[in-house]
């Protein structure tokens, strides 16, 4: 059976395995549930959002045509709308 040759970026990957066994994680504090509620994920630096869930909405032909009348992102103020809504009605509690 003929052996195929290491690469160097398996060679690479070996070396970097044997130094991540040699590092030493006794002082990294243990992640409890408390702490992993209070994560918040990045992506390039940036504060990742939970993604908006996909619905079908039923309005009058007037309010979307208003909104719509606002050009590109209409989705997006109607969302901050109801966002706005939202806060209000949770201050009224």
């Amino acid at each position: 059976m003929k052996q195929t040759p290491i690469t160097k970026p398996q060679v690479k990957s070996k070396t970097s395995i044997k130094k991540a066994k040699s590092i030493d994680y006794s002082d990294i504090p243990a992640i409890t549930p408390e702490l992993f509620a209070k994560a918040v994920l990045k992506k390039g630096g940036v504060i990742v959002k939970q993604p908006k869930h996909a619905i079908s909405l039923r309005v009058e032909p007037e309010v979307l045509e208003w909104f719509k009348a606002g050009g590109d992102g209409y989705q997006k103020h109607m969302n901050a709308v109801l966002e706005a809504y939202v806060k209000v009605q949770k201050g009224t509690k």
